[in-house]
């Protein structure tokens, strides 16, 4: 399970389905144009992405 927590408060979120399969959605991340990189949750079954949570103002992080 991909979980995403905030390193500044130390708020998560566990848990995050598909609205289409409601398989859960996996940690991957996406390169931008310019080399950055940024944190997105997507379903396996390819029916789109979303990108990572945010919380103080940050984006959350996810260790897997």
């Amino acid at each position: 399970m991909a979980i995403y927590t905030c390193a500044k408060c130390g708020m998560s979120v566990g848990t995050m389905t598909c609205g289409k399969c409601d398989k859960e959605l996996v940690h991957d991340s996406l390169e931008l144009d310019g080399g950055k990189s940024v944190d997105i949750a997507k379903c396996p079954e390819g029916h789109g992405k979303v990108k990572s949570p945010m919380c103080c103002g940050e984006d959350m992080s996810c260790p897997i």
